[in-house]
């Protein structure tokens, strides 16, 4: 559920971060939502994962033999070898 909140911020920095958020293809609501859970998160001690990290959790299955750091490695071998 949402609710109205309404704040008192500066205006210049309201029109900056309403283009930052436009240039991300995000609402403003949105970055603060994400950066107000951030930091209840990280009072949880909990600051391992962003929150948009954690909500992807379990959605992507790899392979059993699925090496990150293999696969890592030949991508950024593809990209910057020419």
């Amino acid at each position: 559920m949402t609710t109205k909140l309404t704040l008192t911020v500066e205006k210049d920095v309201i029109e900056l971060a309403k283009t930052y958020a436009s240039k991300k293809g995000r609402s403003l609501s949105d970055l603060i939502e994400n950066y107000l859970m951030t930091l209840v998160q990280n009072e949880k001690g909990n600051n391992d994962l962003s929150p948009n990290v954690k909500r992807l959790l379990g959605s992507v299955k790899a392979p059993k033999n699925f090496n990150y750091k293999t696969e890592l490695e030949n991508a950024l071998n593809k990209k910057y070898s020419k």
